[in-house]
């Protein structure tokens, strides 16, 4: 046997005690013999909640997806709830999605619930995450779980715990719980189910949360604006299929072009290489179709329907995709005006984005006379303000990472409802002879032209998250003082909570959680973040510039000096 650390064995042995089944302890025998490499990766730590739940590689040990990991969540959680909710008959509601294990994981998620004499509502089949959100509050259950790996690769799954209203996991409850789960012995889990607290639920929900769906993403749009849209809608082998298309029709738009390629849901997503809309890549059979049928729009949903990547024309009427600031962008800017021409908005209105989204948001919002706040990465931030916030009215948010909510009866990042916006959008755009394209050119006319870009570089194993972490130290070490020759005059550290402001010379506190987050600010106006990724092997760079922009006829050359410029902080930075 080949040398094994005497604190990883440690782990690696108790998964061979009697709690653990015989294809288990195989398994872990043979990786003990034949791959320590695998037998590290798979036991040197616990998986970890981040900003998206638990996610990370289906397997057996503590570092893997499995039905004993899920399981000790699962105990964990019936215990936390029992102690918050003592007078309550508690229940749950559980989904999942098309990923490989999906509906066997929440089946054992189900038992152990049960097992805990928990009531539990469980979908018959794969759903949207979005509606697993909207049915914990409809069905007034204290907790739901989402069994989902979102746009991760094939091996991957996940484990999202969502709250009583109906938004993820936030400080206090998420660390109270993780403490109870990290409490627990294996043998404590419960995975006898008790089949009389487990019932199944399907259309029923489906038709509520598709006729909500409907109410809260159409504006006042014609019938004949509708029929003249041409969509093209790819659900990019996810959940998204069993609810946008019906979604769309009990909207009145039956222009739909689906790729069907792309229709049939499957774990191995075979038709791309990663099934994330932030990717070109995932969007060219649909929009490969649209040219094909002359298509307005393009829509594309990534596996568990919460993020949604959008192509319309532009002003040479060639299909390309809005990166996520664009589309919170025109989102937002139709929200308001809607509100606005209903003279609905009188100080009380709020929008919700990120700290690494683009600085327009808050410049737009403040135009309409509406506060723009600001949270970390993550839709659960924006849910949380939605709770901090009772007594205003939340129009939407979003983040630039695909994802859009609208008003606050799913609280998470939706792409059902998002679909039927954009549709509005582009719909009523058309109907006035002029397209989305231009209306966003129009907005950086008005406010600022406003650029930006994601650079992601992926570090897997244990060397990598060493790697990221290292960098993540070297730049707090050895601050950048100038950017592509612009003087830094501010950083933001969130994980330190302070803000050093060169200009003034003072420091402030930051007053939101702590994160593993640097941001700098040029002189030039220029934003840089760093962030390493709470759900996957990344580390993230978000690049945002601007300038003015004086008219329409000027759009092309001043994208490509930003765009230049963008490129120059790259290449002074050595991360082109």
């Amino acid at each position: 046997m080949k040398h094994i650390e005497p604190q990883l064995l440690e782990r690696v042995n108790t998964w061979l005690t009697p709690t653990f089944d015989k294809d288990t302890h195989n398994y872990i025998k043979n990786l003990i013999a034949n791959d320590t490499k695998t037998l590290k990766e798979s036991f040197y730590k616990d998986l970890e909640f981040g900003t998206g739940g638990m996610r990370g590689v289906m397997g057996i040990g503590t570092n893997r997806i499995n039905k004993f990991t899920l399981g000790k969540n699962t105990q964990g959680l019936s215990n936390y709830i029992k102690q918050s909710f003592p007078n309550d008959n508690l229940k749950v509601t559980i989904a999942f999605d098309c990923r490989h294990n999906s509906k066997t994981l929440a089946k054992v998620v189900a038992d152990v619930f049960s097992a805990n004499g928990i009531k539990v509502s469980l979908f018959e089949d794969l759903r949207p995450t979005p509606e697993l959100s909207f049915a914990l509050k409809h069905l007034n259950c204290h907790c739901g779980i989402v069994l989902t790996a979102s746009h991760n690769p094939p091996e991957y799954n996940g484990y999202k715990v969502y709250w009583q209203d109906g938004g993820q996991l936030v400080p206090p409850q998420d660390a109270e719980i993780i403490t109870e789960i990290n409490r627990l012995d294996y043998s404590e889990i419960k995975f006898e189910a008790n089949e009389d607290l487990i019932e199944y639920i399907g259309k029923d929900i489906d038709d509520v949360f598709i006729n909500k769906s409907v109410q809260n993403g159409s504006f006042n749009t014609s019938a004949k604006a509708k029929e003249n849209l041409k969509i093209v809608f790819t659900s990019l082998h996810g959940t998204s299929i069993t609810v946008i298309p019906e979604a769309l029709k009990r909207a009145g738009y039956t222009n739909v072009h689906i790729v069907e390629e792309q229709r049939e849901p499957n774990g191995d997503f075979p038709t791309v290489k990663s099934p994330n809309p932030e990717e070109p890549e995932a969007l060219k059979m649909a929009i490969e179709l649209a040219n094909k049928v002359d298509g307005d729009i393009v829509i594309g949903t990534d596996p568990d329907c919460d993020r949604l990547g959008v192509a319309v024309r532009n002003l040479e009427g060639k299909l390309v995709i809005l990166n996520g600031n664009q589309t919170m962008l025109l989102m937002t800017n139709f929200l308001l005006k809607q509100w606005k021409n209903e003279n609905k908005i009188n100080g009380n209105q709020f929008v919700g984005s990120t700290i690494v989204s683009t600085p327009m948001m808050p410049v737009l919002t403040n135009s309409y006379g509406v506060e723009c706040k600001i949270g970390l990465t993550g839709f659960k931030w924006i849910a949380k303000m939605i709770k901090d916030f009772p007594a205003m009215d939340f129009i939407g948010g979003g983040e630039e990472s695909f994802g859009f909510m609208v008003g606050d009866f799913v609280r998470d990042k939706d792409a059902v409802t998002s679909t039927l916006l954009a549709c509005e959008i582009a719909a009523q755009a058309k109907e006035k002879g002029i397209s989305m394209y231009k209306e966003l050119i129009e907005l950086y006319i008005k406010h600022g032209f406003y650029k930006e870009r994601l650079v992601s570089i992926t570090k897997k194993g244990i060397e990598g998250a060493l790697d990221i972490k290292q960098m993540m130290i070297n730049a707090r070490e050895n601050p950048l003082q100038v950017v592509n020759g612009s003087k830094v005059v501010r950083i933001e550290d969130y994980q330190l909570s302070t803000v050093k402001d060169f200009i003034t010379g003072k420091d402030t506190s930051i007053h939101i959680p702590k994160s593993n987050v640097l941001i700098y600010y040029t002189e030039d106006g220029s934003k840089i973040a760093l962030r390493p990724s709470g759900t996957e092997p990344k580390i993230k760079f978000y690049i945002s510039v601007n300038t003015t922009l004086d008219n329409m006829s000027a759009f092309e050359a001043t994208e490509q000096q930003l765009e230049a410029r963008i490129d120059a902080i790259l290449k002074d930075m050595n991360l082109n």
